[in-house]
């Protein structure tokens, strides 16, 4: 499972476990916590390991996997609102061409909401804030309905505080909301040319209060940065003639001066914004990292890295991969163990076994149970034979014991022990058993199974 997810990922999941038990206690990891022992490495290696599986067993790695899939079709929602809303701003500048159009209304139309979402994004990094972006928090909550799995709500609050702790949120929403806002402007820009390049549009300004030298000295100035690209600007005649009537031969001017102003004021901008944003976040990505300082990290210590745990090696390398919950740690194993679940003294234990086998006892409460998962944990079972009583119900706790037992083994087996003398099974909750192992993937052997290998 871990070689399945990023790094990313991995601090993701890392970080949505640490959010869950803070907020709703610790959960049951005994298993987790002995896997993460036995795999060795760092503190954070453990720490991360062990959330991995705990996540894997709750959900959360689904959860995880709908969230990216909501995530993707948020982000294309959004592009498609972008594409169509710039097209709409530039349909709506230009009109029909049969009237006239106002100039600086057409760039107020165009650049206004651009430029004010912009101002206040930028308004948001300069004072400290860690989420701006609304189209950003937009894109989350989107992507959170869109996964339809409710474990994705600790998702998104473990997301952003791992990020905040390299202040990369505001990276990674910067980047999602100023490429929608480069798409947006950059369909505005792409429906303008092909509007302009297809009709007539003549060109005017309009005022009551303003004289025709502040709207020369303003055509000038928004002009320079699009002159520098090769656009044309209106000459001072063809601005003061504009303010009575659209003037024969000054539209191509204003076309172009148009087009200029958009790109230099609209295009361009976001696009440098959200180059910096992405760029930034990739810079600071490598440097996520679990908060080993952290009360849940802190608390967690002695049990991932006992002090009295052993340094040397006492068993030969496994030959599986030491990360991989099933097959077992060790795939080869050493000796023949059988081991009675919760059995009631009308059950006689142990049987018959074979010379070479060993008889584990009866695990009949919480500390019997953890001594021998600790023991398989350091030394593996090659064949393990794990009794029940089919009279009994097969509960979950029981089912959840017998999986943890089998992936400790190289090989694992349940033997459903026949009716003590004079009583007779129940046929339907025999049924009832062997559905339930063979949807946990138990196979079911008796006593003789341990006697030799076979093959």
């Amino acid at each position: 499972m871990e070689d399945a997810v990023t790094e990313l990922q991995r601090l993701w999941l890392t970080e949505a476990i640490h959010w869950r038990e803070t907020h709703a206690g610790p959960l049951d990891d005994s298993e987790a916590v002995r896997q993460a022992r036995q795999q060795g490495g760092s503190l954070e290696a453990r720490l991360q390991h062990r959330a991995l599986m705990l996540a894997d067993r709750d959900g959360l790695t689904t959860a995880l996997r709908r969230w990216r899939q909501g995530a993707s079709v948020a982000m294309l929602l959004l592009a498609a609102l972008a594409v169509l809303s710039g097209a709409g701003m530039a349909a709506a500048a230009l009109g029909d061409g049969t009237r006239p159009v106002n100039v600086f209304w057409a760039v107020g139309s165009l650049l206004g909401l651009n430029l004010l979402m912009l101002a206040v994004w930028l308004g948001a990094l300069l004072t400290g804030q860690r989420q701006a972006g609304t189209l950003g928090r937009a894109w989350l909550w989107l992507s959170e309905k869109c996964a339809r799995d409710a474990q994705a709500a600790h998702l998104i609050p473990s997301l952003l505080l791992l990020l905040q702790r390299r202040n990369l949120a505001r990276w990674l929403l910067g980047t999602a909301a100023n490429s929608l806002w480069l798409l947006c402007a950059g369909s505005a820009f792409a429906t303008l040319v092909l509007m302009l390049a297809t009709r007539r549009y003549g060109f005017v300004w309009e005022t009551t209060l303003l004289s025709s030298d502040t709207f020369v000295s303003l055509t000038q100035a928004l002009g320079a940065l699009p002159s520098l690209l090769g656009f044309s600007v209106p000459d001072t005649d063809a601005v003061r003639a504009s303010g009575q009537t659209a003037v024969a031969g000054a539209g191509q001017p204003w076309a172009t001066w148009l087009l200029g102003v958009l790109l230099c004021y609209g295009v361009l901008p976001r696009a440098a914004l959200a180059l910096l944003c992405w760029a930034l976040w990739r810079r600071g990505k490598p440097r996520l990292s679990v908060d080993m300082l952290s009360p849940w990290a802190q608390a967690l210590t002695e049990r991932l890295m006992p002090t009295s745990e052993p340094l040397g090696i006492n068993d030969p390398a496994p030959t599986l991969a030491a990360h991989t919950p099933s097959p077992p740690l060790n795939a080869t194993g050493h000796g023949h163990v059988a081991v009675a679940i919760e059995l009631d003294g009308e059950q006689p234990w142990p049987p018959q076994l074979p010379v070479d086998a060993e008889d584990a006892g009866v695990l009949d409460d919480r500390a019997s149970r953890q001594r021998l998962l600790e023991r398989f944990t350091q030394h593996p079972p090659r064949r393990l034979l794990m009794a029940c009583d089919p009279r009994r119900s097969p509960d979950r706790g029981t089912l959840a014991l017998l999986g943890e037992l089998a992936r400790s083994a190289a090989q694992a087996r349940v033997w459903l022990l026949p009716a003590p003398p004079g009583q007779a099974l129940n046929a339907e909750r025999l049924a009832d058993w062997q559905t339930a192992l063979a949807q946990a993937g138990l196979e079911q052997a008796t006593v003789q199974w341990l006697e030799a290998d076979h093959g």
